[in-house]
C-alpha cells in the first residue's frame, strides 16, 4: 500500500495500486457530476443507447451500467441485451435481479436470518445469578 497525492486536490491518500490518481472524495464527486450529466442527458432524449449516452456526455460506459446496477437509472425498453439478471439470465431494466428472482433471494435471506436467530437463542449462555457482596460495618467503640 502506497501513500499518493489526489491529482485534483492534493490530498494524500492510501492506494493499492499505484494508478489511481483521486482520492475517494474527488471520485465520489466526479460520479455524482458525471450521473447529473446522464440524467440529463437520457430526460432530453429518452430512449438514448447507452453508446450514445457515453459518447455525448463523455461518461465511460461502465459507470452507466454501475448507475443501472444501483437503479439510479433504467431502460426503457422491456426487451434489451444489456442488463441482464444475475441469477437466472433473464433481460432487465435495472438493478441486478428480476422481481421473482428478487423475492427469492428476499425469502432466503429472512429465512436464513430466522435460523440464525433460533442458533443465537439456543447456544445463547443463560444469564448468570446475579452475585451481591453486601458490606457491613459495626461501630467499634472503645471499653476501657
Amino acid at each position: 500500500m502506497g501513500l499518493v497525492n489526489c491529482s485534483k486536490c492534493g490530498r494524500l491518500f492510501g492506494t493499492e495500486n499505484d494508478d489511481e490518481i483521486l482520492c475517494l472524495r474527488c471520485k465520489e464527486e466526479g460520479y455524482e457530476s458525471d450521473f447529473k450529466k446522464v440524467r440529463e442527458y437520457l430526460y432530453a432524449n429518452p430512449g438514448a443507447d447507452i453508446e450514445e449516452v457515453a459518447e455525448a456526455t463523455e461518461v465511460e460506459r461502465a459507470r452507466i451500467m454501475r448507475y443501472l446496477r444501483e437503479e439510479r437509472i433504467e431502460i426503457v425498453d422491456e426487451e434489451n441485451a444489456l442488463l441482464h439478471c444475475s441469477r437466472c439470465g433473464k433481460s432487465i431494466k435495472t438493478g441486478r435481479y428480476c422481481a421473482s428472482c428478487e423475492a427469492d433471494v428476499k425469502k432466503e435471506l429472512s429465512g436464513a436470518l430466522d435460523t440464525m436467530r433460533k442458533l443465537n437463542e439456543k447456544f445463547q449462555k443463560p444469564a448468570a445469578a446475579k452475585k451481591t457482596t453486601d458490606i457491613y460495618t459495626r461501630n467499634i467503640t472503645d471499653k476501657k
